[in-house]
């Protein structure tokens, strides 16, 4: 949203225009403006203080650390008084990213409705009388938890659709994606906070007054700071993974793309398999790792022109155990570090670099294993075009029980029958240089593999092609299915 277009910026004025026909009525009713100023001060000072550095990490993106002071305001407020509670920390925070002007008057909007309609369901539903607001009545429990729990929904609710029509307008997001997943995230969160604002509503309600709804908020604030501390770790181990992945592409530039590709690939497996959603992270991190003992393999054997020696193959050849002494004491990869080590073992036993068998490879190394020599054959190198998609599954299919686990596989071809196969690419991709000198011709055995030139066609020494044992040593010690070998 740094140069808004014409549609947004129509979005953002009727949110606007619909925020001030939502406040509007509590200039002209009898509105309790000390309780709205002081949950207004409250929320300004909740939303500073998770940006003060001193204090502690700042809250993910996209995340609103004290919605139950908002809530609070749902509960305890008419609807137009209630809208009003966000407004002033919405217009007058600090924004970091420009135009800073229309993105405030979104946030003040945004938040200004979702109160309104939150409050008035609150209403609607007599949460106010349960609440005791009117007369000396206590708290009615359980009967509260209803209609405070419906006006969190609907709070919810509006967040998410109009956050979607701002994905929509302004990051010029497809339909069908713009609201994808935008409800289900937050909703358990808001009820969190919901239940929250509802203890510090009924604390406000109490005989010791609104300073004792604080108490309320230094749990959500720990809890809060730790979320934050979370995902501060997680974005630590998100770069130490890109900076690991681009030096092995600054290393070798003829597969560039090829470990996200690859990443990518696992996933759609993994999610076929049915696996949970902390092991499919883990798996794509396997996939996007799998390579990354290439950085102990020294540069010219990885950029050798022409065919390699035995001694220059073993060297290569130890990329799989480079990889996981580098990765072993990252502890979130957990299983992947396995899948690093053992992706280039084989079901027959021809892999490396220990020669196990079946069910003795780990299941995320069978799973990269084929997400691999998948790409290997459908990316396009400067020897030879891409294989296409329907050929590289054949061939997969054919080695499957010898090199390949067949679930996988099967795994693999129901995954791009669904949703196709349309890898990214990189925008500031190099051009690849023509290889130069003695090139080995498309049909070479490389044990190079897919991090620099992943052969759909393995070549054999001269006067082997016509040779089976010879073409199936040769083909063991590639990224390509064993087939390719004698091809």
């Amino acid at each position: 949203m740094r140069s808004v277009p014409p549609w947004a910026r129509a979005y953002i004025a009727c949110v606007a225009l619909g925020a001030i026909g939502c406040v509007a009525p509590a200039l002209t009713l009898r509105t309790d403006w000390g309780a709205v100023a002081l949950l207004a001060l409250l929320y300004a000072g909740c939303e500073q203080l998770t940006r003060c550095r001193f204090v502690g990490a700042r809250a993910p993106r996209g995340m609103a650390a004290f919605f139950p002071v908002l809530l609070a305001g749902v509960f305890l407020l008419p609807p137009a008084a209630a809208a009003l509670v966000a407004v002033p920390e919405a217009l007058l925070a600090r924004v970091e990213q420009r135009p800073s002007g229309p993105r405030r008057i979104w946030r003040a909007g945004q938040l200004a409705v979702a109160c309104w309609v939150g409050a008035t369901v609150h209403v609607g539903l007599g949460g106010r009388e349960l609440l005791g607001i009117g007369g000396p009545a206590a708290p009615d429990f359980p009967a509260v938890l209803a209609p405070a729990g419906a006006a969190a929904l609907v709070f919810c609710v509006v967040i998410a659709v109009l956050d979607g029509g701002i994905l929509l307008t302004a990051e010029r997001l497809p339909v069908r994606t713009a609201w994808r997943g935008l409800f289900v995230r937050s909703l358990a969160p808001t009820w969190v906070h919901g239940l929250a604002g509802l203890m510090m509503a009924v604390l406000w309600r109490s005989p010791y007054g609104p300073l004792s709804a604080l108490l309320v908020l230094l749990p959500m604030y720990i809890s809060c700071w730790v979320f934050a501390q979370y995902h501060r770790e997680r974005a630590a181990h998100q770069a130490t993974i890109r900076a690991l992945v681009q030096a092995v592409d600054i290393k070798d530039g003829y597969t560039r793309g090829h470990s996200e590709r690859v990443g990518k690939a696992s996933v759609l497996i993994a999610h076929e398999l049915g696996m949970a959603d902390e092991r499919v992270e883990v798996l794509r991190f396997a996939g996007i790792l799998h390579d990354v003992g290439k950085l102990g393999v020294p540069t010219r054997l990885l950029r050798k022109d022409g065919p390699l020696t035995p001694e220059e193959r073993r060297i290569i050849e130890l990329h799989p155990e480079y990889g996981h002494e580098m990765v072993r004491g990252i502890g979130f990869l957990g299983e992947a570090r396995a899948a690093i080590l053992h992706h280039h073992e084989r079901l027959d036993g021809s892999g490396y670099p220990y020669g196990l068998t079946g069910r003795q490879i780990p299941e995320f190394a069978r799973v990269v294993a084929v997400a691999d020599a998948f790409d290997a054959m459908t990316s396009t190198r400067s020897y030879r075009r891409a294989r296409p998609i329907a050929d590289a599954l054949a061939e997969l299919k054919r080695c499957a029980g010898r090199q390949f686990d067949p679930q996988m596989v099967r795994a693999l071809a129901r995954a791009l029958d669904r949703h196709g196969w349309h890898p990214s690419v990189t925008a500031d991709e190099p051009e690849v240089p023509a290889p130069r000198g003695n090139v080995p011709p498309p049909g070479s055995s490389d044990p190079r593999g897919a991090a620099s030139a992943p052969r759909a066609f393995p070549e054999q020494p001269a006067g082997t092609a016509d040779d089976p044992s010879t073409a199936l040593a040769n083909a063991a010690r590639s990224d390509a299915p064993i087939g390719d070998a004698a091809r």
